[in-house]
């Protein structure tokens, strides 16, 4: 019924049911139930894993009643109408038991990306001075009307402005299930082609904005001290914002004595805060430069085919006079920049999606 890679990947799935089926046994232990540390461990790696366990169940189920249809189909102790009903049976059960084959294998590949569900997306402009920071401005809201369409919340953590109304940098939080998955493919530079608007001769030009995606796990195991390990800067919030951003030192600005990571912020008027939010952008920083070295053998094919997210590679053009969007990694073009730009990104993220996990299935 199935070949060895398949047989393989089946038992697979088996080792990951049997340890859920371990850890359900842990939380009843007393030892575990006891402590609220332990069992809320315990707890997150079962909802984690539950995405596979649970429509490896159903494909199980399936699995025994195709074999249970094709044993009695080919017992010739039975009537013949009823062998013949069990082949007939055994026949849609078999399309069954393929999509429900296919679909383990897919949600096996992304089932990490999937169980993350906290992300910081960083915009900023790149070259293209003024126009740059337009563009960085007018991706800040392509994703907001993406976000809002698939129901994530969205928090700014820090925004700088630019004198005609774009965004130097602005960095949010996103939440929402499967937000990962949705939005893990927009790390990389975004290039656009237009007219810009202080363009008195109608003249095309090309500028450029970086984008980085970040996950956000519920819980950041390093070991930071924030007194020795990192430099703190205080100052004084540039920008409009009246008498409190001229006389109070609100602004932070920190950096990590091994790494380098520096973060800045400053959008709100009280100190503590701009600490507070600083400091969790920079544990999402070094996390992910944590897991980047911990992963690299497991991100190589990812990196490959759909690309690192690095911002100096360049993942998508934005051509406004052809009103066309072009996605570089995998030689997509629609023509409905108009649309993209309000947020329908459906179809490049779904093929963004498509073409990933074809490449990971490969490397199975």
């Amino acid at each position: 019924m199935a070949d060895d890679v398949d047989t393989r990947f089946i038992a697979k799935l088996q080792e990951i049911a049997d340890h859920y089926q371990g850890l359900m046994d842990r939380l009843g232990e007393a030892s575990v139930a006891s402590d609220p540390v332990k069992s809320v461990e315990v707890a997150r790696e079962m909802g984690r894993l539950k995405r596979l366990v649970e429509p490896f169940a159903e494909f199980r189920k399936v699995e025994q009643e195709l074999e249970g249809a094709r044993d009695l189909g080919s017992d010739a102790t039975q009537d013949a109408e009823l062998r013949e009903l069990a082949l007939a049976e055994a026949g849609e059960l078999e399309g069954q038991y393929s999509c429900h084959l296919e679909g383990l294998k897919a949600a096996l590949v992304t089932n990490e990306d999937a169980a993350i569900s906290s992300i910081l997306v960083e915009i900023r402009a790149g070259t293209g001075g003024d126009e740059a920071a337009l563009f960085a401005r007018d991706l800040y809201e392509m994703y907001l009307r993406y976000c809002e369409k698939k129901r994530f919340k969205v928090e700014v953590l820090d925004q700088s402005g630019s004198d005609m109304g774009g965004l130097k940098e602005v960095i949010i939080n996103v939440k929402g299930e499967g937000v990962y998955l949705s939005l893990g493919y927009e790390g990389g530079g975004h290039r656009v082609q237009r007219v810009p608007e202080t363009e008195a001769q109608g003249r095309i030009h090309t500028s450029a904005a970086t984008v980085a995606v970040m996950p956000e796990p519920e819980e950041i195991n390093l070991d930071i001290n924030w007194d020795k390990d990192v430099e703190e800067f205080v100052s004084r919030a540039g920008g409009p914002g009246g008498q409190n951003v001229n006389k109070v030192s609100s602004a932070i600005r920190l950096v990590h004595r091994d790494s380098g990571i520096t973060v800045s912020m400053r959008d709100e008027k009280s100190q503590h805060k701009n600490r507070a939010k600083a400091r969790r952008v920079m544990l999402t920083r070094l996390y992910e430069l944590r897991r980047g070295e911990q992963q690299q053998a497991r991100d190589s094919v990812r990196k490959t085919m759909i690309g690192s997210g690095d911002r100096s590679q360049r993942v998508r053009t934005y051509n406004f006079p052809q009103n066309r969007c072009t996605d570089h990694r995998i030689g997509m073009t629609l023509h409905y920049l108009e649309r993209i730009m309000q947020g329908e990104l459906d179809e490049l993220v779904g093929a963004l999606q498509t073409h990933d996990r074809e490449q990971r299935l490969k490397s199975l």
